[in-house]
């Protein structure tokens, strides 16, 4: 790091758990987040402020303006504009240091898995079940910390699955195909401090595994139902039967 770095980073270098090679670790590293949401808003403005040295942003959307009650990385200006854009630029204005790398479809298949093995956490902040079940086939097979994090109305949730750990469980393990309510945002509402609740936790939970600090959420889900402002942490273990986690054959990536 040189002096400009060290001054930027200094409060965070100052943590004795953290200090230079933490920091310098999250310089080193790459993260993506795949969703540019109400989740991944604050995922990305504080890896980036943080000092990840580069991100690699996915999301196929544009920014509207019902977006901007919960997604804090977009702008009135930038209605219009797709989410990536317009989330690298605000990133831009906090860090410039930090590269950015934007990708503006839904990634599947031999490209998804290409990305994952090139980075050293998934943040997944996505709004949809199908890229939840792809990004936890992917991030199994190729043992790849993936950060997860949901939010709808007013309860969230947020847990890591890391498959570099012995008995670790996977998304599959808590969730069948159907095993989760299949409801969104507009369908259902939510409320917008409670995305940047959750978000955070995951920037944090990111930022752990790479500094390589304190104890990760694998292994626990944590649930907040914001209405009473109630915790609850529940332990996640394996399913024996899981077709992701617990078996040795490859599985197509569709």
């Amino acid at each position: 790091m040189n002096d400009e770095q060290l001054l930027r980073y200094s409060r965070q270098v100052l943590l004795p758990q953290i200090d230079f090679d933490g920091q310098q670790r999250l310089l080193d590293s790459h993260v993506a987040v795949i969703g540019l949401g109400g989740l991944g808003s604050p995922v990305a403005l504080y890896l980036a402020a943080a000092g990840v040295g580069q991100l690699t942003l996915v999301d196929d959307d544009e920014v509207e303006l019902s977006n901007l009650q919960r997604q804090i990385i977009h702008r009135e200006s930038t209605i219009g504009d797709a989410k990536v854009t317009s989330a690298a630029a605000s990133i831009a204005a906090i860090n410039s240091e930090i590269s950015v790398n934007t990708v503006t479809k839904r990634l599947e298949g031999a490209e998804l898995e290409q990305l994952v093995s090139t980075v050293d956490v998934v943040v997944d902040c996505s709004d949809n079940l199908a890229t939840r079940f792809l990004l936890n086939t992917v991030t199994q097979q190729l043992k790849k910390p993936l950060v997860s994090g949901a939010a709808i109305r007013m309860e969230g949730q947020v847990t890591v699955y890391d498959a570099r750990q012995e008995n670790s469980s996977c998304y599959r393990c808590l969730y069948q195909d159907q095993g989760e309510l299949q409801q969104t945002c507009s369908e259902a509402g939510v409320l917008s401090p409670l995305l940047g609740v959750i978000g955070s936790i995951q920037a944090i939970e990111t930022v752990k595994l790479i500094a390589q600090v304190g104890q990760s959420l694998a292994g626990r889900l944590l649930i907040l139902d914001a209405a009473t402002m109630a915790w609850r942490d529940i332990k996640l273990k394996p399913n024996p039967d899981c077709p992701v986690c617990q078996s040795n054959t490859t599985h197509a990536l569709n």
